[in-house]
């Protein structure tokens, strides 16, 4: 969760009015993708 949390950061001043974003796949422990809402009327992370 933490992971997801700096990543939904960088989308601070980007993304308004939507929320920040951040996400992060994890398979058998290991982390195998992640991402965040990178500007505002782009997908979203998640």
């Amino acid at each position: 969760m933490h992971r997801c949390l700096e990543l939904a950061k960088q989308g601070a001043g980007y993304v308004v009015p939507n929320p920040m974003v951040g996400a992060v796949l994890v398979h058998d422990g290991k982390i195998i993708g992640e991402g965040y809402h990178q500007q505002y009327g782009s997908p979203h992370a998640e």
